[in-house]
């Protein structure tokens, strides 16, 4: 390395704050200490006096007993006492695996900002939509069937073609397809059904086509949101496909929803997808682990520092006020 960039680095270290005796003890599960939203997340909490820590998900060791649940990272034991709150960053690809460790810290009574219930909520397309519904929330008409000659019904109960094709899980737009014609969705759908897929077929709303709203929810209010618009040739507007992003004012209806959603999903931190449809919002999904390098990019918005904020407040509530304060 460079002689001024070895003296940049160390400018930078000696310029974070130092977390102070007793600092609240924060652990960000995340399997990359480099990813934009984990590196933002540590800075953060470093500034608010706590004490963070990024342990790799899939490095934790679960030790169940019938005396007590215990962790092992690195060969020794993680201890429930010094560990006041807990980020969990659980990507798709480790789902069970995240849901487990989060569940074994939740057994060891580590508050936990988001547990493994409404993560597993969340993760699973269908159940979130049936929770979601049977709260009053508006969601694009989406039908689950199992039978090639179930197809034509399904296509016209969502209103018929074009229609969407998702997997039950699923994220950054993997797993989300159209279809335009019967040939298509039958392709489609035997092909999944094939490779042991379960999947869901819903409305394409089509004042909405190539665009939505992503708001991240914290606690009770929306701290930024964005409308993200898909590049030219493709429907999926996530920023990891190519989509742009823009700052939005979201009308009360709009926030009201977004954090009614992340309540029903059990969160107390989501990011919330919803479509700008000619009745109002329509949800189309809730994220336990939301990233928000692009939220953060096109809105301007320091979006970690209420993310741990909420965290430490969270941790104190559940600790009756024994967890440590934030110097």
């Amino acid at each position: 390395m460079p002689a001024e960039k070895k003296s940049a680095s160390r400018a930078r270290r000696a310029r974070r704050p130092t977390p102070p005796p007793g600092a609240p003890g924060l652990v960000i599960l995340s399997r990359n200490p480099r990813l934009y939203s984990t590196r933002r997340l540590f800075e953060a909490a470093r500034q608010q006096g706590a004490a963070p820590r990024v342990l790799d998900t899939l490095r934790c060791n679960m030790v169940v007993t019938r005396d007590s649940p215990r962790i092992l990272y690195g060969g020794e034991d993680l201890v429930a006492d010094q560990i006041h709150v807990v980020i969990p960053r659980i990507g798709a690809s480790i789902t069970g695996y995240g849901i487990a460790v989060v569940n074994q810290l939740e057994l060891m009574g580590v508050p936990v900002i988001a547990a493994a219930t409404p993560i597993a909520r969340s993760r699973d397309k269908l159940r979130a939509l049936q929770l979601l519904s049977r709260f009053g929330i508006d969601i694009p008409r989406t039908v689950m069937c199992r039978f090639r000659e179930q197809v034509p019904e399904a296509v016209e109960m969502v209103g018929g073609l074009p229609c969407i094709i998702k997997l039950i899980q699923g994220s950054q737009g993997v797993g989300v397809m159209i279809a335009t014609s019967m040939v298509e969705v039958q392709g489609m759908l035997d092909t999944l059904w094939t490779l042991g897929q379960e999947i869901l077929l819903q409305e394409m709303v089509a004042e909405s086509r190539g665009r939505d709203v992503r708001a991240l929810v914290v606690g009770d209010r929306v701290v930024a949101a964005m409308r993200r618009t898909a590049r030219a040739g493709e429907f999926r507007s996530n920023i990891h496909r190519g989509g742009s992003a823009e700052v939005v004012e979201l009308p009360r209806e709009f926030a009201e929803t977004a954090v009614k959603a992340a309540r029903v999903i059990g969160l107390e931190i989501a990011g919330v997808d919803m479509l700008e449809a000619r009745t109002g919002p329509r949800i189309m999904e809730v994220n336990s682990s939301p990233g928000f390098e692009g939220l953060e990019a096109a809105t301007g918005k320091d979006v970690a520092t209420p993310y741990v904020q909420h965290a430490l407040e969270f941790a104190h509530a559940r600790q009756g006020g024994r967890a440590g304060r934030i110097a």
